[in-house]
């Protein structure tokens, strides 16, 4: 079952990764990218910065009385809006606008997108609000991850991915078997039951709003425990490296007709599953791990040994301007 439960989520990592894939270029075209100097070694300064202060002040948070409550609907709603942006953006890639001549004679145009987006977040929220199952859970885990990893991907260069990706493996080693706040920190979202955490049950049936979510599981014998649970973070950072390559490598063909910046992307993606595996074995044992000195260290693994036998460097595609 254990087994049947870590397929899952693979499936669910490897899907947000193949969507961001699909999404990258769409998005730069539309020029969705977050910094104006993508190369520049300083760049995910912010989002580490963010990323660092969020759990403390989010733990902070909830010793106070209602904290939980509404931190859970500034949550809420702050997914609501990406939601928006995200399903827009996606569906203005894929359907058409709709040009009309109304009895004005005046042509109007019709988006599709901003329709279909709208209603997409609001019938997601209201779903998180009243009845968030797993299956809830992840699917706005895994809209949210795909559209997060091809922003960030497009957004951040080599360079910048590889400081990312190093400092926040480091940083979830010391947040969980050192500080421990990262096991304090899920067990908290996980009472918040939004999709900061990936769920997948042994069982379509499993009640997620009522199982007590993270801390009940790990005080079962692992042999018990009904889900098994990753942080969205797990997902989407290793996979930003997999974008930023298909984005920002050399595109001339060097294998099957295939670019180099594509198989990068594949090598970087199949040295991330590498470090899946490895971590799976350790949940295994039934305590929490960081997941990201696997995750991180595969990918950047992958992406290494790729490029190498591929494009015969050492310069790893990595430039850089402040």
């Amino acid at each position: 079952m254990r087994s049947l439960r870590s397929f899952g989520l693979v499936v669910l990592y490897v899907g947000a990764q193949l969507a961001a894939l699909a999404l990258a270029l769409p998005f730069r075209a539309q020029g969705l990218a977050t910094t104006s100097n993508p190369t520049s070694p300083t760049a995910p300064l912010y989002l580490i910065a963010v990323i660092i202060a969020a759990p403390i002040g989010i733990l902070l948070l909830a010793r106070f009385r209602g904290g939980l409550a509404a931190l859970r609907w500034v949550i809420l709603l702050g997914i609501a809006g990406a939601l928006l942006f995200t399903l827009t953006a996606a569906f203005d890639v894929l359907l058409p606008y709709w040009t009309f001549i109304p009895p004005t004679e005046t042509a109007e145009a019709f988006v599709p997108a901003d329709l279909l987006g709208a209603l997409g977040s609001v019938l997601i929220f209201e779903a998180l609000l009243l009845e968030p199952q797993w299956y809830v859970v992840d699917f706005v885990g895994f809209v949210a991850a795909g559209a997060l990893i091809a922003l960030f991907g497009i957004s951040f260069a080599i360079l910048p991915v590889f400081i990312l990706l190093i400092v926040l493996a480091a940083y979830d080693a010391i947040a969980v078997y050192g500080t421990k706040h990262m096991v304090s920190l899920a067990e908290v979202v996980t009472d918040l039951k939004l999709p900061i955490l990936m769920v997948m049950p042994g069982s379509a049936s499993y009640d997620y709003p009522r199982s007590g979510g993270f801390t009940a599981q790990r005080e079962k014998p692992v042999e018990e425990r009904e889900a098994t649970f990753m942080g969205l973070g797990d997902v989407v950072f290793p996979g930003i490296l997999v974008v930023s390559a298909f984005v920002w490598l050399p595109t001339h063909p060097v294998f099957l007709g295939l670019g180099a910046n594509l198989w990068v992307a594949v090598g970087a993606l199949l040295g991330s599953l590498v470090g899946y595996t490895v971590l799976m074995r350790f949940v295994a044992g039934g305590n929490p791990q960081a997941g990201l000195p696997f995750l991180n260290g595969g990918v950047l693994a992958g992406y290494v040994v790729t490029y190498l036998l591929l494009l015969h460097s050492l310069t790893l595609g990595i430039s850089w301007n402040f």
